[in-house]
C-alpha cells in the first residue's frame, strides 16, 4: 500500500508542477492584457493542431528524449552525469567525421554512424566514470567540463578542418545518408522512432531485470549494496559508459535525421534540457519521453502563440522554468520528516478502515 501511494505520487507531483506552472503562466498573460485561453488555445494549436505542427513537436522533442535517458540511467545509478550535452555532440562529430572521410553512403553509412555514435559517446561518458572510481574525482564537475571540450572541438571541426567553403558549417551528409520521414507530410523522422525504442528498452532493462536490479540498489544506497556483495564500481562505470552511449546515439541519430551538418550553436542546452526533464519526470524513462514532447510542444507552439496574440515566447521559456522548479520542489517535500510521518498517519488510518 505504502509502495501504491509512492507511485502516486512520482505521477502527482509532475501533474500538480505543470497544472500550477500554467496557472502563473495565465496570470502573466493577464498582467500583459492577453486572454490567457486565447493564448493557450494557439499554443496547443500552434503544437498539435495540424499534422506539419505534431511533426515538427516530434522532431523537436527527439534530441531532448535521448539526452533524458541519459540522465536518467546515470541518475539511477546515484551517480550525476551532466555531460549529456557533450556526449551528444561528441557522438555527432564523430559520426559525421567518420562519414565524410570514408564516404560510406546508404543504409551502410547509417548503420555505422549509428554504432560509431553509440562508441563515442560511451567513451566520452566512460572519461568522468574512470576518474571517479579511481581518483574520487567529482563527475560533475568533469562531465561539465568535457561539454565544453566537445563544443570546442565541434567548432574546430565545422571552422577548419571541414569547413564548407567560406561559411562556418561542415558540407551536408550525403542524401543517402538522411533519415526518411516516418508518415508523409510530417516532418519527424526514424531517429524519433529510435528515441522511443531506447526508452522502452531502458524501462524494461532497470526494471524488468536482475541487472537493471542492482543498478537501482546500487543508486539507492551505494554502501548497503557493497556490503551486499555489488560490484558497485563496475555499476558506476557501467552507468556512465550507457548513457553516454544513449546521448551519442541520440547525436548521431539527429545528424541523420535532421541536422544533417554541423554548424554554430547546433546541441546547445539539450544536456541541461534533459537532465531537467529527467527530474521532472523522477528518473522514469517512459515518463521521461512524455515530458520531452511536453518541453517540445511548449516551444513549437510558443512561435503561433505570439503570432496569434502578441504574447512573447518567454512566456513558454518562464512556464517551463516553473515546472522545473515546482517539481524540484515537490521533491524535496515528500523527503521532509513531516511528510514522512503524514503518509504513515494516513497509511496507519487505511488499514484501520477509518479513510
Amino acid at each position: 500500500m505504502d509502495k501504491t501511494m509512492k507511485i502516486m505520487e512520482k505521477f502527482i507531483i509532475p501533474f500538480v508542477s505543470i497544472i500550477i506552472a500554467f496557472i502563473v503562466g495565465m496570470i502573466i498573460m493577464l498582467a500583459l492584457g492577453v486572454n490567457p485561453v486565447l493564448a493557450l488555445s494557439a499554443l496547443c494549436k500552434g503544437a498539435f493542431g495540424t499534422s506539419a505542427s505534431i511533426g515538427t513537436t516530434l522532431n523537436k522533442a527527439t534530441p531532448l528524449i535521448f539526452t533524458s535517458l541519459c540522465a536518467c540511467f546515470a541518475y539511477k545509478c546515484g551517480v550525476y552525469n551532466l555531460g549529456g550535452e557533450g556526449q551528444f555532440l561528441f557522438g555527432a562529430t564523430i559520426a559525421f567525421c567518420i562519414l565524410h572521410t570514408s564516404k560510406i553512403q546508404g543504409i551502410p553509412g547509417i548503420i555505422i554512424s549509428m554504432l560509431v555514435g553509440i562508441i563515442a559517446g560511451g567513451v566520452w561518458g566512460l572519461i568522468p566514470g574512470i576518474l571517479k572510481i579511481t581518483r574520487g574525482l567529482n563527475e560533475m564537475i568533469i562531465s561539465i567540463m568535457l561539454n565544453y571540450i566537445s563544443t570546442l572541438f565541434m567548432g574546430v571541426i565545422y571552422t577548419s578542418w571541414i569547413r564548407d567553403a567560406n561559411t562556418p558549417q561542415t558540407p551536408s551528409i550525403d542524401n543517402s545518408l538522411m533519415l526518411s520521414k516516418v508518415i508523409p507530410n510530417m516532418r519527424f523522422t526514424w531517429s524519433f522512432i529510435f528515441a522511443i525504442i531506447v526508452g522502452l528498452l531502458m524501462y524494461y532493462g532497470l526494471y524488468w531485470t536482475s541487472k537493471g536490479f542492482k543498478l537501482r540498489a546500487v543508486g539507492l544506497n551505494m554502501t548497503a549494496a557493497k556490503f551486499n556483495g555489488f560490484a558497485v564500481k563496475k555499476y558506476i562505470l557501467i552507468s556512465f559508459i550507457l548513457s553516454g552511449a544513449v546521448a551519442g546515439l541520440g547525436g548521431a541519430a539527429d545528424l541523420l535525421g535532421t541536422q544533417y551538418r554541423l554548424i554554430n550553436g547546433y546541441g546547445s542546452g539539450y544536456g541541461f534540457d534533459g537532465v531537467a526533464i529527467a527530474l521532472i519526470a523522477q528518473l522514469h524513462p517512459i515518463a521521461a519521453i512524455v515530458v520531452s514532447i511536453f518541453f517540445a510542444a511548449l516551444r513549437v507552439g510558443s512561435t503561433s502563440m505570439q503570432v496569434a496574440t502578441g504574447v512573447p515566447t518567454s512566456v513558454s521559456d518562464i512556464i517551463q522554468a516553473l515546472v522545473i522548479v515546482f517539481s524540484v520542489a515537490g521533491m524535496a517535500l515528500t523527503k521532509l520528516p513531516e511528510f514522512e510521518t503524514f503518509r504513515l498517519k494516513y497509511l496507519t488510518k487505511k488499514v484501520e478502515g477509518k479513510v
